[in-house]
């Protein structure tokens, strides 16, 4: 799925040259490193201000609770991303509510947000949580229209779209990050800008909010020994924030790379006859059907406004688990991102959600599969991935 040691060559001698000055500083725990980052990530999109922490996790908590998210609240989510998404509105002391997802792009559909909004009886309702699926913006245009309509922070889970934009001919084009009133990262080493160990930030363009965060991440303490609130100790390295440092000079070109190899992907699925066209009503109902001469493999679908950045290169597969067995006996990584909805996860059986409730979300578990993807991937590997899947359809 993906190998980081190619990367690490590309970047060793600064890498190591980064950590070397942190270790001569012996400013280990947030410091200028960490100061430098903010303003770097900052200027890169497009936001105002940025407060590092300690994991992706952490950014969407800072986030949330510097919305004024608070116990007994409603924050509307996506029921299909990782875990952390629902996880940290509960930390919070919110109660997560789901809309579903558009079956072509995966992201929160803003048509299931707005019935739900428009049925929903709650007063409680406080923020929007958007997730950027596999480095694909949501669809920012109509969900920040939602969100003016019903007075809702709009906060943005951008934690796997670093370099993301989202805007058309119409509308001006917007960086992930820079879109809601905050917005949460991460940088887990398989992100596509990635740290040496956990490490998360926030963008927002509010400098009250940043204070806020800043004060959150260090245990409510604006100063040493002052604690105005109970906060958490969510204080990001200097070392990672160095390495980061150094790795943000090469994003751009990175996510270009992996956007070429998408579309090479794309390419090697089409020649072998292996693929429909994902999004296209008759492609979604061969995928549900599955008749003899369906194609078997559905693409990933961009958005006409978006600047994807393919964190994941995600396709729906007929028959995926037996593929999967297929392409790991042929030693090819796969992962599924992600194999249970988060209604249907038992820690949430309290939030009272059934199956069947968001059938697109449910059906997209069933179905999706990530290949291969780093920008690093050569076109010999990829084809050996493809000429694999059609092996076992064959």
């Amino acid at each position: 799925m993906l190998d980081l040691q190619r990367q690490y060559e590309q970047v060793r001698a600064e890498v190591l040259a980064a950590v070397g000055r942190v270790c001569a500083s012996q400013h280990y725990i947030l410091g200028p490193e960490v100061e430098a980052l903010e303003r770097e990530l900052a200027d890169f999109c497009g936001a105002r201000d940025a407060v590092g922490c300690a994991s992706g996790t952490d950014a969407l908590w800072l986030a949330l609770a510097a919305a004024g998210v608070q116990p007994g609240d409603q924050v509307l989510t996506t029921p299909f991303s990782f875990f952390a998404s629902a996880s940290a509105i509960v930390r919070a002391g919110a109660r997560p509510v789901f809309a579903d997802i558009d079956p072509r792009t995966f992201n929160l559909d803003p048509a299931q947000v707005e019935s739900s909004l428009r049925d929903s009886q709650s007063d409680k309702l406080r923020a929007l949580l958007p997730v950027h699926l596999y480095g694909q913006c949501a669809d920012m245009d109509l969900l920040q229209r939602l969100a003016d309509e019903f007075h809702l922070s709009l906060i943005e889970d951008a934690a796997q779209a670093i370099g993301a934009r989202w805007g058309s001919e119409r509308s001006k084009t917007r960086n992930a990050g820079s879109m809601g009133v905050s917005a949460a990262f991460s940088f887990y080493p398989t992100k596509n800008l990635s740290a040496y160990g956990d490490a998360g930030l926030v963008t927002t363009d509010s400098p009250e909010m940043a204070a806020h965060m800043r004060r959150l991440r260090n245990h409510g303490s604006p100063r040493r020994y002052v604690h105005e609130e109970l906060g958490w100790n969510s204080r990001l390295d200097a070392i990672q924030a160095a390495i980061l440092r150094v790795k943000l000079k090469y994003v751009d070109r990175w996510n270009e790379a992996r956007r070429q190899r998408a579309t090479r992907y794309d390419q090697l699925f089409a020649a072998a006859g292996l693929t429909s066209v994902g999004g296209q009503p008759e492609a979604e109902q061969v995928e549900r059907d599955h008749p003899r001469d369906a194609a078997p493999i559905q693409l990933p679908q961009t958005s006409a406004q978006a600047h994807h950045v393919f964190h994941q290169y995600v396709v729906r597969a007929h028959r995926r688990e037996e593929l999967r067995e297929f392409l790991t006996a042929r030693k090819i990584g796969t992962e599924i991102y992600y194999p249970i909805p988060l209604h249907l996860q038992s820690c949430f059986v309290y939030l009272g959600y059934r199956e069947g409730d968001f059938p697109e979300a449910e059906c997209a578990a069933k179905e999706v599969l990530a290949l291969p993807m780093f920008p690093e991937l050569t076109e010999g590997e990829q084809r050996w991935v493809v000429e694999s899947i059609a092996d076992f359809y064959c």
